[in-house]
């Protein structure tokens, strides 16, 4: 299995740190360990990571604090928190601190893994052919789409509707945009485009826990992780 990277998990939960670094290191991952929130400061300042899964709730530091000293200590390394909350404000505070990302646990390990392999991607200067949000995941060379580590299926107009999506992430994309990128300046008739979005929302959000393409009334559409 080829090297995927340096990765420090800072959780002081023993079963699920073990768990996260036996996967990690799995997948290719080197992975260091820390049971507290001082720590994994230290080994965040003292060391190289290509990402950091940083737990909320920690003994003698939360996350918070220490993602925030991360910053300060103008440390950019991608930066995925693990917390049990999941309301808005708690997100915000995450991000409001520094993080890239949010999982609530309990949380599937291959949408970790998936989630830290989009943040190093885009860490490394690789964003240019690989898309992500959230968990998805699109190759814009080979044109593989997987979401969680899972490929799925995707029709070729699916495709270029999700490209752009992806593209203007997390804004909207008003359906003349989205018709004129599919079928430029001659769109079928008005429920075309309806259907595609139907049979898109299949594939990426029917099985997975929370939709990540979206209808704003009287505005159009957006992929975003609000789950």
């Amino acid at each position: 299995m080829s090297y995927a990277g340096d990765i420090l998990v800072v959780e002081d939960h023993h079963d699920i740190a073990e768990m996260v670094c036996e996967h990690l290191e799995g997948c290719g991952y080197s992975v260091d360990y820390a049971g507290d929130g001082r720590a994994g400061l230290r080994l965040g300042c003292d060391n190289t990571y290509d990402a950091v899964v940083l737990d909320l709730m920690l003994p003698g530091m939360d996350g918070l604090e220490v993602c925030r000293a991360l910053r300060e200590a103008r440390r950019d390394v991608p930066l995925l928190m693990l917390t049990a909350r999941d309301t808005l404000a708690d997100k915000l505070a995450g991000f409001d601190s520094g993080a890239d990302d949010y999982l609530v646990k309990p949380f599937d390990l291959e949408e970790l893994e998936a989630r830290l392999r989009v943040l190093i991607r885009r860490r490394r200067g690789g964003g240019g052919d690989v898309l992500g949000v959230g968990d998805l995941e699109l190759d814009l060379r080979s044109l593989k789409v997987t979401r969680a580590g899972r490929e799925l299926t995707v029709t070729p107009i699916g495709l270029k509707i999700l490209t752009l999506l992806m593209q203007r992430s997390p804004q909207v994309v008003d359906r003349r945009s989205l018709e004129q990128a599919v079928w430029g300046d001659l769109p079928p008739d008005s429920d075309a485009l309806r259907s595609h979005l139907y049979v898109l929302r299949k594939a990426v959000d029917r099985p997975f826990e929370h939709a990540l393409i979206h209808t704003v009334p009287s505005a159009g559409f957006r992929i975003a992780d609000e789950g």
